[in-house]
């Protein structure tokens, strides 16, 4: 390890010629001080050489000095990893050490941020929110003892963290770039999501230290434009920001007087070097023949394949080679004091200028920001909307549409990657026709789980295969890739169903979700049940979902899962013969409409330990093996209010000799044998069996929606409604919808007392439909799954 050290310290060398850098990988005690890992040090190019001289062995501990507060420390070089020092000037500028060392080995990160450039579209992550914004300097603020300048980004928020940020671009007096009052934020790399740049982007260049904001265009450029629909040179006069868009104001070259001007966009002028590979010019064309840019040629072949777009026609615009939107057409005409066609459009996100007035006349209504005017030969149909064989799905024909089956298989999201491919609009599953509890099972069970990935892959019978192929590639596939399944690909399965199921109003009927799981499980694809019980010494029965049954309980004001569980378990002498790979639990009602408890608070994890039969059990009192039960003392408020209660035998007698719980019958518990001889020797213990929850379906008014659990943290929820939002009306369609919800985890943690005050209708975002609504529990235990 010692030579590996040594060459590793000696490869830095070669390339730095004074202070050398390391980071700390573990913690390290130094008197009494200990350096966290992630601290960083650094020793002189010459201190190092002479460790390293070849007359002598080197020894493991040298000293250091610590960049934090330039002490001087022994350390022990195995702890240690060398730093570039471009790396180091990244990683100085995030001051906690934990913070820095997950930044250092995630090598993705580091290499995004050494290749950031100006101008450069990033995501901040500021109070546990995410906000869109722009880099706008990269480089030194200040400089330590050490030599080393951390590297910060100075980013514009933008959209929402507009006012959020701290200042205007200047940092301790001196000005690094300009924005609006309290727009701008110097951050380190490891508090930004950096948007990758275009491949094809020849502006793409290093980012260097001390540069001030690169602005594309500048006064006295020579740029073109279009005018009237061709392309027009002239001089821009003025660039000025106008909320978060830049606006140009140039003086063209064919206008008779010098004091008119036009205010373009930033984005729609190109500078004069770049006109020749800008726009495709006809040579031998007029000066005032029409150009067209590629793109558009390109899009007017594709639409004049289509039907004409027209009003409530929904379409796609291209903003440039990255980014794109899409919305529906709500207004096409000429604007004031232009001859083009254009189209007024409400996009589908925030991406918009206006709430569709524009120069103080209004054309249409939508929500501010959602509104964008734009030529009309620009819009193309939305490609999800066209069937496989290219021809544009108009709303009237949109119940039968669907979308390509998708062979390939994929591993469920998880973490980012589940965020990327299925938040927004249009994505999850599209509701249609009273489908919203098939749309809202199928999504939960599959969208960021494997659990029951067996229905997909299990050998079925040949009458049985046309149905599995429908799940595994027209669903789930189209979900877990592209993040959107459409209507008619659902409305395939349900017609399948229906055929096969005794009930012939699967394509048509609203269902609920456990008729339609049990139907599709056990009859059609012969999965093994997932439940296994057995009540007292009757014979063992199977099944596919726990419906909770359970008298009102006085004491359960604001219950959690696992007290439902628990009693309910108790109350029906009932107890799981084995360890189930999901475990699908219905919560207690009177009907859809009547819920038992006003509120219930979701178990994260859910403890069936005590719910096992003929499983070793723990002593609730001591933690010894129990061989006890006693089911009065479970409703006994002097004890804790989970958990079965179980004892050994001198906790039993303790515990039973109060002349309350004389009368108690006790239930003797099976023992293993091992277990019997680690008891009489005081040795084994009894292991915890949990599942993990991963999902939740809800109900309002006979409406099915979803929570999923993507990630570990407790923030990680999404919401999914697959009738979110409406197109047209009888003949429009469904708008899918799957947003982030971090807003639970705030209830999760809050306690009971101040949970049960909480009124429905002031708790943030979607959590009330979570807490108050919830219809059906998803667990899962990983490792039982490997073996289903």
């Amino acid at each position: 390890m010692m030579t590996t050290i040594v060459k590793l310290f000696s490869h830095q060398v070669s390339q730095e010629h004074e202070n050398m850098y390391y980071i700390l990988t573990e913690d390290h005690p130094y008197g009494s001080k200990i350096f966290p890992a992630g601290s960083m040090c650094y020793l002189n190019e010459q201190t190092y050489l002479q460790h390293i001289d070849s007359d002598r062995l080197p020894t493991r501990f040298w000293r250091f000095v610590m960049v934090e507060d330039d002490s001087v420390a022994t350390m022990d070089v195995e702890t240690l990893q060398p730093l570039n020092k471009s790396v180091a000037h990244f990683l100085s500028a995030i001051s906690n050490p934990r913070e820095r060392l997950n930044c250092f080995l995630d090598s993705l990160v580091l290499d995004a941020a050494m290749n950031a450039r100006l101008g450069q579209p990033v995501f901040v992550d500021l109070d546990q929110q995410t906000f869109r914004g722009t880099i706008c300097y990269i480089g030194k603020l200040n400089r330590s003892p050490s030599g080393l300048s951390p590297v910060f980004f100075g980013v514009e928020l933008q959209g929402e963290g507009e006012g959020k940020g701290y200042c205007d671009g200047s940092y301790n007096g001196m000005e690094y770039f300009r924005c609006k009052q309290n727009c701008g934020l110097f951050l380190p790399c490891n508090k930004l999501k950096f948007v990758p740049a275009s491949e094809n982007d020849e502006a793409k260049q290093e980012a260097k230290p001390d540069t001030v904001e690169a602005i594309p265009v500048k006064v006295g450029d020579t740029v073109g434009f279009y005018l009237d629909d061709a392309v027009t040179r002239g001089v821009a006069m003025a660039v000025y920001k106008e909320g978060n868009t830049w606006m140009v104001e140039v003086c063209p070259e064919e206008e008779a007087s010098t004091d008119v001007f036009r205010v373009i966009p930033m984005e729609s002028v190109v500078k004069e070097e770049l006109l020749s590979s800008a726009f495709e010019v006809e040579t031998d064309s007029g000066p005032q023949e029409q150009v067209k840019r590629k793109r558009i040629e390109s899009t007017k072949d594709l639409a004049s394949k289509l039907p004409s777009l027209g009003v409530n026609s929904v379409v796609q615009i291209s903003l440039d080679k990255e980014n794109s939107v899409t919305g529906t057409i709500r207004w096409i005409g000429c604007l004031s004091n232009t001859q083009q066609t254009m189209a007024g459009v409400e996009l589908d996100e925030d991406k918009g200028v206006s709430d569709g007035e524009w120069q103080g006349v209004r054309y249409f209504t939508c929500a501010p920001k959602r509104g964008l005017f734009v030529k009309l030969e620009t819009c193309q149909p939305d490609m999800r909307f066209l069937s496989n064989s290219n021809t544009f799905m108009e709303p009237t024909a949109f119940s039968g549409l669907d979308t390509p089956a998708i062979q390939s298989n994929s591993p469920p999201l998880r973490n980012d990657v589940a965020v990327n491919v299925l938040q927004g609009r249009m994505k999850g599953i599209q509701g249609h026709c009273n489908s919203c509890y098939m749309d809202a099972a199928l999504f939960s069970l599959f969208s960021c789980t494997s659990v029951l990935d067996s229905m997909l892959f299990k050998p079925s019978l040949p009458p049985d295969e046309h149905i599995q192929k429908i799940l595994r590639d027209k669903i789930v596939n189209p979900l877990r890739q592209n993040g959107f399944v459409a209507a008619g690909n659902v409305m395939d399965l349900r017609h399948q169903l229906t055929e096969k199921g005794q009930c012939s109003s699967f394509a048509t009927s609203e269902k609920d979700p456990e008729e339609f799981l049990n139907l599709i499980m056990h009859r059609i694809l012969g999965i093994e049940p997932l439940l296994k019980l057995q009540s007292g010494r009757l014979k063992e029965q199977e099944c596919y979902c726990y419906q909770i049954f359970m008298d009102k309980q006085e004491d359960l004001v604001v219950p959690n899962v696992q007290q439902l569980v628990e009693h309910s378990f108790l109350s029906s002498d009932l107890k799981l013969v084995e360890i189930p790979s999901c475990f699908i639990l219905q919560m207690p009602r009177f009907g859809k409409e009547y819920k038992m408890f006003s509120k219930i608070i979701p178990s994260l994890e859910l403890d069936i330990t005590d719910l096992l039969l003929d499983s070793p059990r723990e002593c609730f009192v001591c933690g010894d093996v129990a061989t006890q039960e006693c089911s009065a003392c479970f409703k006994d408020k002097m004890f804790a209010d989970t958990g079965l209660k179980q004892y050994c035998d001198p906790c039993c007698r303790q515990a039973h000799s109060h002349y309350q719980r004389k009368t108690h019958r006790l239930t003797k518990l099976h023992i293993p044998e091992e277990f019997r001889r680690g008891h009489h020797f005081g040795g084994l213990r009894v292991l915890r069996e949990k599942l993990e929850l991963f999902a939740v379906l809800c109900i309002e008014t006979s409406h099915y929606v979803s929570f999923v659990k993507y990630g570990p943290e407790k923030e990680n929820w999404m919401f999914f409604d697959s009738m979110a939002d409406r197109h047209g009306d009888e003949n429009g369609f469904n708008i899918p919808t799957v947003t982030l919800c971090p807003e639970v985890a705030k209830y999760l943690e809050m306690p009971v007392a101040a949970l049960a005050m909480e009124q429905p209708r002031d708790m943030e975002g979607v959590a009330k439909r979570l807490f108050c609504d919830a219809y059906m529990y998803m667990y899962q235990s990983k490792k039982m799954a490997l073996y289903k």
